[in-house]
């Protein structure tokens, strides 16, 4: 008995993504990834949380169609800040630099004592081709100008909350979200 090796293009459900980034699904499907980086609610007064509150209600009943929130944790890289703090030290006198060493050794204490991690939110939007049989680029067209339109209403009313909404609308970029979720290793 052969066994069929599959492999992960088949396993995967992209036909493909596009250079707008529009991922185009093996059901005939449109998918469009917004990034959304949030507010900081905790450190809203009670005034202001009441009034992100009503915002995102009113987020909640505009949006009359599907969506999918995801949420992806990673552990905090401090690399880069720990590099730019030492090429600074190089700059200082000694006094500074124990100072700096000691500051390095204390955000590195607390990144691996509290585990942090930086957080990825996306909001995902489909459009579905009702007719598969009747795909055609005009179809396509009018799909992707449907996605825009849900994006736009999702920015509006997401930033009635503080929030900033982002397209993804380059194929380098959701390929490397897609990839990010697909090799989350944690």
């Amino acid at each position: 008995m052969k066994e069929k090796i599959e492999s992960v293009q088949n396993w995967l459900p992209f036909v493909n993504i596009t250079k707008e980034g529009i991922i185009k699904l093996k059901d005939f499907s449109y998918v469009k990834i917004l990034k959304v980086y949030p507010i900081n609610y905790n450190l809203k007064s009670n005034l202001e949380k009441e009034a992100i509150l009503n915002s995102y209600k009113l987020f909640l009943k505009t949006c009359d169609f599907d969506i999918q929130i995801l949420i992806q944790s990673n552990k905090e890289d401090l690399s880069k800040h720990i590099s730019k703090i030492l090429k600074q030290s190089e700059k200082e006198n000694k006094k500074l630099n124990i100072f700096a060493q000691k500051y390095i050794n204390y955000i590195q204490k607390i990144n691996s004592e509290k585990k942090s991690s930086c957080k990825n939110f996306y909001i995902l939007i489909k459009n579905i081709q009702e007719n598969k049989k009747e795909v055609n680029e005009n179809n396509e067209k009018i799909l992707i100008s449907n996605l825009n339109d849900k994006y736009f209403k999702i920015k509006e009313c997401l930033s009635r909350c503080g929030n900033l909404v982002v397209d993804c609308n380059e194929k380098e970029e959701v390929e490397k979200i897609i990839s990010s979720f697909l090799n989350n290793i944690n």
